[in-house]
């Protein structure tokens, strides 16, 4: 049976990767029909902004950048649309011939590759970025960025597991190529604009540098004091993890109840103090300085991933 739900996310993305073209689905199963229709005029810069929509506040620039080229000899397009937010995750949805290509592949690593190194060439020459400091990665370059980054080829070839990696080696160098060259236009005509993007991707990148000597610390931290665990836990004696388990309550009274109806044996208990940090709305180096998030790492003994 067909999944109404899954036709119209598709139905909806297939219409903002065809901008222009208006598509309907038309559900007649139930008593009534059920109708919706999409038709995007202005295509990819129309689904960045259906992207960002719950972000009007937290947008580094107003203006969605966009461009498209094309080489008909070589039967291969480009169009991309994009737009940096104050977020501290990347969203890049790449497509090729319209199929959704979650892996990745080379027309993703072409426009990485574009976007890498103009920043920093740019902030290299406004002297943003000094001799002293290090590039910034494409990690830091990405954050918070929205983008859409659609191509066209006679010949798609498509690699992984689930066959949504495209491996065509052309396509990395046609989108370096017009992305570098679109963005650096770009960037020449919106100065102002790009020096906000610039200042986020530094703030970024000590971030970056701070999470990891936070990781260090804490690592350290945990050599150095042999293991020892947080003081409000109240651990288990079973050393089998395949049988244990660990609570987290909010606060010490709540800690004081779980404690008197746990079985000592398989069940451990962690009271926090409260509310902990929103972890999804902060950088790394924050949530590793949290007294209740470093209490968490340490009761867990499972470390700290990169």
């Amino acid at each position: 049976e067909f999944d109404y739900e899954t036709l119209r996310a598709r139905f909806q993305q297939m219409a903002f990767l065809n901008k222009g073209l208006r598509l309907t689905l038309t559900d007649q199963r139930g008593d009534e029909d059920v109708v919706v229709s999409y038709l995007y005029e202005k295509g990819l810069v129309d689904y960045v902004e259906y992207l960002n929509r719950a972000k009007k506040n937290e947008l580094v620039h107003e203006e969605v950048i966009s461009f498209e080229s094309e080489a008909p000899d070589r039967k291969i397009s480009l169009e991309v649309a994009m737009q940096w937010t104050n977020g501290y995750t990347e969203s890049v949805h790449t497509y090729a011939n319209t199929i959704n290509t979650h892996e990745g592949g080379t027309h993703e690593e072409g426009f990485r590759a574009a976007l890498t190194s103009l920043v920093n060439k740019y902030a290299r020459e406004k002297q943003i970025l000094k001799e002293k400091d290090e590039n910034l990665t494409g990690d830091d370059v990405r954050e918070g960025l929205t983008a859409v980054v659609s191509i066209k080829l006679a010949e798609p070839q498509f690699e992984g597991q689930t066959k949504t990696k495209l491996g065509n080696t052309e396509a990395k160098a046609f989108v370096q190529r017009v992305a570098g060259k679109e963005l650096a236009d770009w960037f020449d005509r919106k100065p102002t604009e790009v020096r906000e993007i610039i200042r986020k991707a530094i703030q970024a990148s000590q971030a970056r540098m701070a999470a990891r000597k936070a990781r260090e610390q804490t690592r350290r931290k945990g050599l150095l004091e042999g293991g020892g665990m947080p003081g409000k836990l109240k651990d288990c004696s079973s050393r089998d993890p395949v049988k244990s388990e660990i609570f987290i309550v909010e606060g010490d009274s709540a800690g004081g109840s779980a404690i008197q109806g746990r079985n000592p044996e398989t069940q451990a208990i962690l009271p926090l103090r409260g509310k902990i940090l929103n972890v999804e709305k902060a950088r790394l180096d924050r949530a590793l300085g949290n007294n209740e998030v470093q209490a968490m790492i340490t009761a867990f003994g499972a470390g700290i991933g990169e």
